[in-house]
This record gives C-alpha cells, structure tokens and sequence, in this order.
C-alpha cells in the first residue's frame, strides 16, 4: 500500500509539470528618470514581459499596414500638419493633427519611403476639423532633403478668416508703433490675447523649418517664442524677425532657430532667412502650453 501511493505521487509531478507562466503585453517598459515617454525607437516598440527567462518581444511593423497609433504613422501624419500649414496658416489658421485612421509604408528603390495616410486635422482656433488623405516621400540617399508631401483636404478649411486677417493686417499695416514681444507664452505658459495672433503666425512660420527639418526619425513642435519685432512694412508686406525655441520631442532637444519673413493675406507666410542658433546649455526650458 505505501508502495502504491508513492508511486501515485511520483506519476502526478511528472504529469503536472513546472507552474505554468503567463506573459503579460503591456505598453513597453515602464518611463524612467532617464526615458521620456515619447522616446520610442523609430520602427520599434516593445512590449516585454519575463517571469523566470521567458520574453516576449512585439515589434511594430514600419513597412506594409501601420498602427495608428504607433510612432511611425504619427510621425509622418505630423510632417502633413506642418505642410498644411505652410499652404494655408495665418495668423487666424493654425492646423494641427487630430487622429490618424490609418496609414502604410513601402519602400520605393532609389528613392526613399513612400507614406500613405488617412488623416482628421483641426484648425485650432475655429475648433473645425477635415478629413484628410496625403502621400508623403521620405527621400532616401545620402543628405537630408525635404520630405515630398501632397494632401487634400475636405472640411478643414471652411472657416472664414478674410475679415479677421483683413483687420490684424491693416491695423499693423498703418501704425506708427511697431509691434514685439517676448517669452510667448511666459514661464507660467501664458500669453496676453493680443500676442495670440502673433503666437499662432510664429506657429506657422515656424512650420516651414519643421518640414524641411524633418525626417522619419524626428517629431517637431514649436515650443515658445523667445522673441519677435516687427519690421517695416516693405512692399504692402508686414515683416518680422523672430527667434522661436522649436522642440524635438524624440531626442527631448530644444533648438532655436531666428527666422525673417513676411505675411499678408493676399501673399499668405513667405519665409526669407532662417538661421539655426548655437546650443544654450544654460538656458531654461521653455513652458510646457497647449495649443
């Protein structure tokens, strides 16, 4: 009997085995100190679990259908805002991505990677939003050149702000005082209203570096103007000098850039220098502001 019940135990070890492991997916390893959570790996994200050595590794696709909501499709919808912007910003129309629905990536020879893209943007100061398709090219070779972008849009620029460009530019137009400013918005991200028209035409100015600048490992947005002056109107054109502190949020860097340019409503933003600023080690970063 006791024979018999040894055996009986030894039979139910060998039949149950080690404790099952169950592997958790999660959304990555968890943000330290030294990790922004925006600083995913262009092409990869991984979600790790391990319980002894087991590991499980999710790689998110960069070629064929893409995750919406993975970097790589939001990074190319954000060089779309910035397009947009320099076709169609004012000082009453700042564009910026609302949702992307879908996208796709493929790799054309000898000339880079090819986005496709559905896309919901928002004009931020109406509050109005389109529906968007775009292509975008990220050039491949050595050098960086401007991604190749063409959008259309439906909805998205219904608002009507002839009557509000119209007063902003005859007012500074005709004054005798010179606008400027600075630290827009201030170290408690405010801004008085009559620096928001000047704020959201940095913005769009700003959006012609961020899509030259651009590539698939980099995601911009303009973090605050250091400050601007206006200029003499030349050519029934309102001038500005102006030195925007733009924010790069993969590599967490904080690059200043000064940039000359004009606007008028007929003309629309026309950008004229732009000159890349040396590192401020000592300098403060700029407010965190929602646009």
């Amino acid at each position: 009997m006791g024979w018999t019940l040894l055996i009986l135990l030894v039979v139910l070890i060998l039949v149950q085995g080690n404790p099952t492991v169950t592997v958790r997916t999660g959304s990555g390893p968890p943000v330290g100190s030294d990790q922004h959570p925006n600083s995913v790996p262009l092409g990869e994200d991984t979600q790790t679990t391990t319980e002894g050595e087991s590991e499980v590794v999710e790689k998110v696709m960069t070629t064929g259908m893409l995750n919406p909501s993975h970097y790589p499709a939001r990074r190319a919808a954000t060089v779309v805002q910035h397009y947009l912007n320099t076709r169609y910003g004012s000082p009453y129309r700042w564009i910026f991505l609302s949702k992307v629905h879908s996208g796709s990536a493929e790799d054309v020879a000898e000339m880079g990677r090819k986005y496709q893209l559905e896309l919901t943007m928002q004009e931020m100061i109406s509050n109005v939003s389109g529906q968007c398709s775009a292509e975008l090219l990220f050039p491949g070779g050595e050098g960086q050149s401007a991604p190749q972008v063409q959008a259309s849009c439906e909805g998205l620029l219904q608002s009507n702000t002839t009557a509000q460009e119209e007063a902003f530019y005859q007012q500074h137009r005709a004054s005798n005082n010179l606008v400027s400013g600075n630290n827009i918005p201030d170290s408690y991200g405010h801004m008085e209203t009559s620096m928001k028209p000047f704020w959201q035409l940095a913005g769009v100015a700003s959006s012609f570096i961020m899509l030259r600048e651009s590539n698939e490992s980099t995601l911009y947005n303009m973090a605050q103007v250091a400050n601007f002056t206006q200029l003499e109107t030349e050519n029934d054109q309102l001038r500005f000098n102006y030195h925007v502190l733009l924010h790069e949020m993969i590599s967490q860097e904080i690059i200043h850039w000064k940039l000359l340019f004009t606007w008028s409503p007929e003309q629309g933003v026309k950008v004229l220098q732009t000159e890349l600023q040396p590192k401020c080690n000592h300098c403060e970063a700029p407010p965190n502001t929602t646009n």
